[in-house]
């Protein structure tokens, strides 16, 4: 047995598809890619999804599978002048040997406009197939002609059970990467922690494995701890971007969680964005937004809470800021929910967007001087505290415009005694009971 200079990720890539674990929706019989490879009729796809989910490796399958050959690039590494030699070579390569070039951009995002532009005629008229990956959104990093005429996959994180499988497979060959590495002693309890810390990243989970390796060869120890394990893994790497993706989908998560009153899943993600590196007063904000948009007066006291967060973090900083944020997350989460302020004031925009802006109706006008006072402003202004139960039936939208319903109270929380009290009010001016003190 001999020993390899080889990254243990990269000597132990799968090279068929067989090989391949995980992203089963696309690679299972009869899913995408097994269908394209069965019929060696591939497109340009592009691989979407986070770090450690196969989009390199399934690059190399397909060209593997489709004997094309494959040229990798990095979009840091390439320039225009690269790319149309590529090209070029490419086109030859076709028309004179009948050879398919499958061309692999990683991160291809980071392209500006007229590069992804370049590859249009070539992936148009078969000269190419274009591999490409990236972690971000491609709806928002690739340009519209671009991304039509590629076959977007998505890629999601490895579940537990593949990086077992993963994981579990690199031990059984540990011997073929290190010949030293014959009597590895393990148990299935190691396969667990390391595959519950890694988020989904295979790429991961065999460099935390292989720094274990390294250390267990220098100790000349082959029996596999929880604490070597922790020596090799030093910190679990959230996969969280706080300019990306998923800093979107997290906040979205813990708003929607919020929303739909589930405390326990509220906190969770609260503290998937914390221990990411969010910070502290973006969530603040958000809890902010929260209070008026899902609670509104169904719970005055949401919106105090959620401003208290954001003081008491400005003033305390961190650690022990983080507890008045998860405070106020438990609070707006328990709280009564309603959304018609945030209904009334679409409603009011829709209607002042088609009516227009119509003149203040002079007797609710302020009259601060003789002439204004002489030209009718608040004239007849009934005060209503002249008047029993201190409300009057006066009218106070403008002449032209009918009595409107923006706000409508639910039934949930103090929305529900604030609909009393309007009941109470439309029920004196309906029935004309504007009696003085």
């Amino acid at each position: 047995m001999k020993t390899t200079n080889e990254p243990l990720a990269q000597f132990l890539r799968p090279k068929t598809l067989d090989e391949f674990i995980g992203q089963r929706h696309l690679t299972a019989p009869n899913k995408i890619l097994y269908n394209a490879l069965k019929s060696n009729k591939i497109q340009s796809y592009l691989f979407w999804g986070p770090p450690g989910t196969g989009k390199t490796t399934l690059a190399n399958i397909i060209a593997n599978t489709t004997n094309s050959k494959i040229i990798m690039l990095n979009s840091i590494a390439a320039n225009t002048k690269i790319l149309k030699e590529i090209f070029e070579t490419a086109e030859n390569d076709l028309k004179n040997n009948n050879i398919k070039t499958i061309l692999f951009i990683d991160e291809i995002h980071r392209f500006n406009k007229t590069q992804q532009d370049l590859f249009l005629p070539y992936i148009e008229h078969g000269i190419i197939y274009l591999i490409s990956a990236t972690t971000e959104n491609p709806s928002f990093e690739i340009n519209s002609q671009l991304l039509s005429r590629m076959k977007v996959l998505r890629l999601y994180p490895l579940t537990i059970n593949d990086l077992k499988q993963i994981i579990k497979n690199a031990l059984t060959r540990c011997s073929e990467w290190n010949c030293k590495l014959t009597q590895v002693k393990y148990t299935d309890e190691i396969i667990d922690i390391i595959a519950s810390i890694v988020n989904g990243d295979a790429r991961q989970a065999l460099n935390i494995l292989e720094t274990t390796f390294i250390n267990m060869l220098a100790q000349n120890n082959f029996e596999l701890t929880k604490e070597i394990v922790k020596e090799s893994a030093q910190t679990v790497f959230m996969n969280y971007d706080k300019t990306g993706e998923e800093h979107y989908n997290i906040i979205s998560a813990l708003h929607k969680s919020m929303r739909g009153s589930d405390i326990n899943a509220a906190i969770y993600w609260c503290a998937r964005m914390l221990e990411g590196g969010e910070d502290p007063l973006y969530i603040c904000r958000r809890l902010i937004r929260m209070a008026t948009e899902d609670i509104g007066v169904a719970d005055t006291n949401a919106l105090t809470v959620a401003l208290n967060a954001y003081q008491t973090y400005t003033i305390l900083g961190s650690p022990e800021g983080e507890l008045a944020i998860l405070e106020a997350v438990i609070y707006l989460t328990a709280a009564p929910k309603s959304n018609s302020v945030y209904t009334a004031y679409n409603s009011v925009k829709e209607f002042i967007a088609k009516d227009g802006y119509r003149p203040v109706p002079l007797h609710i006008c302020n009259a601060p001087t003789k002439l204004m006072k002489d030209l009718g402003y608040s004239k007849n202004y009934k005060y209503p505290f002249n008047y029993k139960y201190n409300y009057v039936g006066e009218k106070y939208f403008p002449d032209e415009i009918s009595e409107q319903e923006f706000y409508k109270p639910s039934n949930f929380g103090f929305e529900k005694e604030i609909k009393k009290r309007i009941e109470f009010w439309q029920n004196l001016k309906t029935n004309n009971s504007d009696q003085k003190q």
